[in-house]
């Protein structure tokens, strides 16, 4: 199933629904081009979590980390990472306890050392729009997320 995501504005709709239907230690890895809308939903998921201030993709710092409602959330930018080991230079291990909620750009970088992604979201540039399709892991995750089809309809479709 994919969703169409209309605007900037849907994306971070949909950032805050899909973290509503996220279980405490997450791990979220988040697949596109360039310009695709990664940060966007993050910036989504964090505000409907309580993040009050800006919300940039963390490209040179490879982790930014956030407490919100007492549970922290770690959202990782690994474009610019050269090996996956850079990762354990950072501890990323320590991020990845089973309790943090991780959203992870650009996972492909460092999957060597990530473990498996509880939900992959993948983002397709569609003209001025996106097209967001997923895997979701744990079944009830991936029912929750079926429905929400009905809160971003698809205009092409009848």
């Amino acid at each position: 199933m994919a969703l169409y995501i209309a605007d900037a504005a849907a994306m971070e709709r949909l950032g805050a629904a899909i973290g509503a239907r996220l279980a405490p230690g997450s791990r979220v890895f988040l697949y596109g081009a360039l310009g695709a809308g990664k940060t966007t939903l993050v910036r989504g998921l964090l505000r409907a979590r309580g993040h009050p201030g800006p919300v940039r993709s963390p490209t040179y710092t490879l982790v930014e980390s956030y407490v919100l409602a007492g549970a922290p959330v770690h959202h990782f930018d690994l474009y610019r990472l050269g090996a996956a080991r850079e990762l354990e230079l950072i501890g990323a291990r320590d991020y990845f306890d089973g309790e943090s909620l991780c959203l992870v750009e650009w996972p492909e970088h460092g999957e060597a050392l990530l473990g498996r992604a509880d939900l992959e979201l993948r983002i397709a540039i569609d003209g001025q729009a996106r097209r967001v399709s997923w895997q979701a892991r744990p079944a009830a995750l991936a029912r929750a997320l079926a429905a929400l089809a009905a809160e971003f309809p698809d205009p092409a479709d009848p």
